[in-house]
């Protein structure tokens, strides 16, 4: 099957939850810790995001992150075609750095 920039899919959580008492700080702990067992990677603080090879299997991925969504606080989920995710702009300060790179869609599959 050929990979396709226009087929292949990046599904992006971001999330605000609340670690103000030790049952909210454990409850984001394990959030964040499903995210990694899944497959994400943090971009930045609070947002995570994993490449697919299909529509079909991240919505597999957003079904599983629905199933783990805390009780307080708010998570974002969208999703974007590699083509897009490509075209992000990423800024440090006031100066254009180059990006890091974008992990192969095969090394996790």
């Amino acid at each position: 099957m050929e990979l396709s920039g226009y087929r292949s899919m990046w599904t992006v959580v971001m999330f605000d939850l609340p670690v103000d008492t030790p049952k909210a700080r454990k409850a984001y702990t394990s959030f964040r810790m499903e995210l990694l067992r899944d497959g994400f990677f943090k971009l930045q603080y609070s947002v995570y995001a994993r490449p697919s090879p299909s529509k079909e299997i991240a919505n597999v991925h957003i079904a599983r992150v629905e199933r783990w969504l805390p009780n307080a606080g708010e998570v974002r989920i969208f999703e974007m075609t590699d083509k897009q995710f490509e075209a992000m702009k990423i800024f440090w300060g006031q100066k254009r750095q180059p990006p890091e790179s974008k992990p192969h869609q095969l090394e996790f599959f």
